[in-house]
């Protein structure tokens, strides 16, 4: 006698659902300040969202459509936050770590006074830097990169087009540069 699946129950993986660039790019400014919450550090954040995307376009992940698709791509993002974190956690032995002394050598990773202090005199030159761009550049630097306004509000706040934000977010960081 054989018994025949109700329909509703499959073994099989459910297909994936087509995610376009435009959708997951919609979500990257929550990906990210939810990257720099977990990891306190904003390049860093930049590069694990930009692993995200990667990892959903070359179909190493693939949106099922079983949740939100924001909500999907967070978890995805928790996961690399998690294989970054293990992946820099590194496996040595705090035997291994002892000087000549023999004294416990650990590491604090948070910056000294020293390295503080020269971090917040090159934040005040960059920002004198800014100040100084003409006012085209400085006011796409201010809304976009420094209070971290979305490419459409800024394009819409200077009445100017995403091709032309990206054109003077390119010139200005070249100027920064020099």
């Amino acid at each position: 006698m054989q018994i025949a699946a109700h329909p509703s129950l499959s073994f099989a993986a459910p297909s994936a659902l087509p995610v376009s660039w435009t959708e997951m790019v919609s979500h990257r400014k929550d990906l990210v300040r939810f990257a720099q919450r977990r990891l306190q550090d904003p390049m860093l954040a930049e590069d694990v969202v930009h692993d995200v995307f990667e990892a959903v376009l070359s179909g190493r992940a693939a949106f099922a459509g079983r949740a939100a698709l924001r909500s999907w791509l967070t978890a995805v993002l928790k996961n690399k936050i998690v294989d970054l974190v293990r992946q820099r956690a590194g496996t040595d032995s705090l035997e291994e770590q002892n000087d000549a002394d023999g004294a416990l050598g650990i590491a604090c990773p948070q910056p000294g006074p020293q390295e503080s202090a020269e971090q917040r005199e090159l934040l005040t030159q960059t920002l004198a830097r800014i100040e100084a761009l003409p006012a085209p550049l400085r006011d796409v630097m201010q809304l976009r990169v420094l209070q971290d306004q979305s490419t459409e509000d800024v394009c819409e706040a200077l009445a100017i087009t995403r091709d032309n934000l990206f054109v003077r977010l390119h010139r200005a960081r070249a100027q920064l540069m020099n």
